[in-house]
């Protein structure tokens, strides 16, 4: 992954840095000619393990999104901000929404406020496949903060000193919030894998593909841009044979019923945005207000609207199957922490 261009000489803020997404930055921007990266998030222990693990130009800031001070406080001198503080349990948002408000919606907002304010000159929000037909908090407030991001974008127009983008995408796999360290920790445990419904599809993301969507963004976006990646699916019970595979585990798959808030496929793209995006390749831009794109590259996706009327969906895409999801699976962290605790046979 290249990040010279983007981030050489570059000092990059990420929020909720010690996350999934942010190690996978760290180490990929930690080999960038960047001037320094400062990682802002509230937990002070993940901050420490970090902090001796990663060797460079690295600053470490407690403090949380929903303190607008801290963020300002923390954001002079930072050229480009990459927003990955949320909260991203399907269940604790559906369990205390004003929670998931609070966070996901007011705290983005507050990074924007603080950008304006610092004078950042790029910031990307990442929002999540969830936001699209909203029925759970957690999607309603991602929604709302790409709408707070849009209409701060078409207020300041599109000459404005700060741009506000942002990039959709879904949950990565062995991140926070997946089903991949459940069943990691269900299994090292001899209990049953927990599944509400088998035949659930989910998109398959993963840290580095997320970042090449980031990236993309930092390079390209314009103010009120958003970046949604094209990705293949599995379903749950795909994703529960593999690790049992991997793992050579005994474990029995047990189905527990739907949970609220919980869809049976996701959707990247509604069929409204189908009709303004623009093909990237490997991604899609929906540009603000429909404004196109003058680079030659991109080409209007729209012989595909009258073939999706129910938008990009996880299972109208390529759908992985065990062996597929096997192999990307192996590589992930908790799967090889869990081998070198000698809970997991190898």
């Amino acid at each position: 992954m290249d990040f010279d261009g983007v981030l050489s000489g570059k000092s990059v803020m990420i929020t909720g840095g010690t996350g999934t997404l942010g190690n996978a930055l760290v180490d990929s921007a930690l080999e960038a000619n960047f001037g320094e990266l400062v990682i802002f998030s509230r937990d002070e222990k993940k901050q420490e393990e970090m902090r001796r693990r990663v060797m460079g130009p690295v600053r470490f800031l407690l403090g949380d999104v929903r303190n607008y001070n801290s963020i300002l406080d923390a954001m002079r001198g930072v050229d480009m901000v990459i927003h990955a503080a949320a909260l991203k349990q399907v269940p604790s948002c559906e369990s205390f929404p004003r929670e998931a408000v609070y966070t996901n919606t007011l705290g983005a907002d507050n990074v924007m406020d603080a950008a304006f304010a610092a004078g950042v000159r790029k910031v990307v929000l990442l929002s999540t496949d969830k936001a699209v037909y909203p029925i759970n908090a957690m999607g309603m407030s991602k929604a709302l903060m790409e709408k707070c991001m849009m209409a701060r974008s078409r207020m300041r127009g599109p000459d404005a000193a700060t741009v506000l983008c942002a990039t959709r995408y879904g949950n990565v796999l062995g991140s926070r919030g997946s089903v991949v360290p459940l069943f990691l920790e269900q299994i090292v445990a001899g209990k049953p894998l927990t599944i509400t419904n088998p035949e659930m599809t989910r998109f398959v993301v993963t840290a580095s593909g997320a970042l090449e969507l980031v990236l993309t963004a930092l390079a390209h976006g314009k103010p009120g841009d958003l970046f949604v990646q094209k990705a293949p699916a599995t379903t749950v019970g795909t994703v529960a044979r593999a690790l049992l595979r991997i793992t050579h585990a005994p474990n029995r798959i047990e189905i527990t019923g739907p949970r609220p808030g919980e869809k049976v496929d996701e959707t990247l793209l509604n069929c409204d945005e189908f009709a303004i995006a623009e093909d990237w390749s490997d991604c899609y831009r929906i540009p603000l207000d429909g404004h196109r794109s003058t680079e030659p590259r991109c080409l209007v996706a729209r012989d595909m609207v009258s073939k999706l009327d129910a938008g990009y969906t996880s299972r109208m895409t390529r759908i992985l199957g065990v062996e597929e999801m096997m192999a990307l699976l192996a590589p992930l962290a908790c799967v090889h922490q869990a081998r070198r605790e000698g809970c997991v046979p190898a």
